[in-house]
């Protein structure tokens, strides 16, 4: 171990894992799976599952933490370490089913979300439209003269 894990990279490891933070565009299983990165890249990093789940917490955004706290009726620090992990597990498992759902909805395009394509598309339909009604303006001068 001593030869893939020499002491200064188990520090620098451990600073890593102490100072975890979810970031502002970062989603709750995003966070938690880079936690979960960070944890598995120092596994000599000598924290405890109670110290883990703390440092989490206290790393994730304030909305998070609410929503940890709504969703375990109350402080989420005062639950017991398989309380807690399990509802983490459970939150985050529900925050990437939604994520994997908003990734999937179609959106309807409006005016302003138009692809270059599509104006193109659009333009040759008009030209099409009028170029027909010229044809038959044409057609139509033969028999009037």
């Amino acid at each position: 171990m001593k030869k893939y894990f020499p002491e200064s990279k188990i520090v620098e490891g451990k600073v890593e894992i102490s100072l975890f933070h979810q970031f502002l565009d970062e989603s709750l299983s995003e966070a938690l799976d880079r936690f979960h990165g960070l944890l598995r890249k120092t596994p000599t990093h000598g924290f405890s599952e109670p110290v883990q789940l703390n440092i989490f917490i206290d790393g994730l955004q304030p909305h998070s933490k609410q929503l940890f706290d709504a969703s375990a009726g109350g402080k989420i620090k005062l639950k017991i370490p398989d309380e807690v992990m399990e509802l983490i597990e459970n939150m985050a498992t529900s925050d990437y089913a939604i994520l994997r759902d908003l990734a999937h909805t179609p959106t309807k395009k409006n005016l302003l979300e138009l692809t270059s394509q599509d104006a193109l598309l659009s333009q040759n339909k008009l030209l099409a439209k009028q170029l027909k009604t010229l044809t038959e303006t044409v057609n139509k001068l033969p028999q009037q003269l």
